[in-house]
């Protein structure tokens, strides 16, 4: 994972699927740093400038498991819970060619781009997913937290066969707010990262591997010029998406009473923080706080899944609906990774959603026609608030009105 530093810029990458059984078996840190005052160096014309980064080079930060080493014949830099950070560069758009070898039949490992600060861009393999929808998933890092329990399916995951113990090519195009993975193949890509999520136009670039012995060599990268227009390619938002919303600050979720709403008194003394929900109608929260990595106990152990999560965190969010009669509406409602559903101040509904709660190969992805209840609206204003609360994977909701069939 990668460890906010104090007094220096960093993003920490605190796992992927499957993040909460990763987090019971390996507990390495390891963090990559900003170099202070990094920037992108100008070209000196519009011909596209190459730079070649051997593995031995002293513009490489490493840090945590990581090495250089010779490698099947390759200098090359060795993680296993490291990274390789490429010092004094900072990229908007480019090309990023790295050579790769990984004897480990399990583990994660690819390519961080744009990061600054908290936040970033993260594309990554998997071993023991090799051939599976899955092998390959892209998320954006948000304030420290991966989102892939958010961002799934078409344009965030692929398959794609991985080998073992020899090398083959990565090819990562970037460009505006899109990207594209090459994996072996140069004529195709594997992944298109069709949208970019972090918001990040600029920031360094680094190699990870979160766990699993990877190899990389014969890096290079090639800034392209000159920037391609920044094209946001947004889905649609769905009629009856509830987009306006107001949010609570984070509280230890086990100090409360999920299943209580708050009084009036607690909802005058919270300080609200107005947001939108972004198409489709999520509501990202790592993007508007930290999030907060709990050790989870039942990611390998499935009759600890009801024990208290020390860590957890829980944000309240209310939103308030009009309706023009008392009437009853669907409310179809996806979440990570618990929640409480208030309406006027009674409960109605309370999920569990964590990876590895419903069953062990749970994944917790988030989708609103997985779980809905039934919302009895008055005449009038309608105060729905939820306990959102997170375990890991993204912090988030979304929710849909629907009307009911007579």
């Amino acid at each position: 994972m990668l460890k906010m530093m104090t007094k220096r810029r960093a993003v920490r990458l605190l796992g992927s699927v499957p993040l909460a059984a990763w987090f019971a078996a390996a507990q390495t840190c390891l963090m990559l740093s900003v170099a202070p005052g990094a920037s992108a160096a100008a070209p000196d014309s519009q011909t596209p400038q190459t730079l070649s980064v051997p593995a031995d080079s002293p513009r490489w930060n490493l840090e945590g498991k990581a090495e250089v080493a010779d490698y099947q014949g390759r200098k090359s830099i060795f993680l296993d819970g490291g990274a390789a950070t490429l010092k004094d560069f900072e990229l908007r758009d480019g090309v990023l060619d790295v050579d790769v070898s990984t004897p480990a039949a399990r583990g994660f490992f690819g390519i961080q781009f744009r990061v600054e600060g908290n936040n970033g861009e993260w594309v990554y393999l998997r071993q023991h997913k090799s051939g599976l929808p899955d092998a390959m998933q892209y998320t954006p890092v948000l304030n420290t937290g991966l989102n892939w329990q958010l961002y799934n399916g078409p344009g965030f995951t692929g398959a794609v066969d991985i080998p073992k113990d020899v090398w083959f090519h990565l090819r990562l195009e970037v460009s505006g707010a899109q990207a594209k993975l090459y994996v072996k193949e140069m004529d195709k890509p594997a992944l298109v990262m069709n949208d970019l999520k972090s918001g990040l136009q600029r920031g360094e670039v680094a190699l990870a591997a979160l766990t699993g012995a990877v190899y990389f060599s014969n890096f290079e990268i090639r800034q392209t010029t000159p920037d391609a227009p920044w094209e946001r390619h947004l889905p649609p938002t769905p009629t009856g998406t509830l987009t306006r919303w107001s949010l609570s600050p984070a509280y230890d979720a086990l100090a409360r009473n999920l299943e209580r709403p708050l009084a009036p008194a607690e909802v005058a003394a919270v300080r609200w923080q107005e947001v939108e929900a972004e198409p489709p109608g999520l509501v990202v929260l790592y993007r508007y706080r930290e999030a907060p990595h709990p050790r989870v106990t039942f990611a390998n152990d499935f009759s600890k899944r009801l024990e208290p999560q020390p860590g957890m965190k829980v944000i309240y969010a209310r939103t308030n609906i009009d309706s023009d009669r008392e009437q009853l509406k669907k409310l179809n409602i996806g979440y990570s990774d618990d929640v409480s559903v208030f309406l006027n101040g009674k409960i109605l509904f309370r999920g569990r959603s964590a990876q590895n709660f419903r069953d062990p190969a749970f994944l917790g992805i988030v989708n609103p026609e997985n779980d809905a209840v039934y919302l009895p609206l008055k005449k009038g204003g309608n105060e729905l608030l939820l306990a959102v609360s997170e375990l890991g994977g993204g912090w988030g909701f979304i929710c849909r009105l629907e009307d009911v069939a007579n």
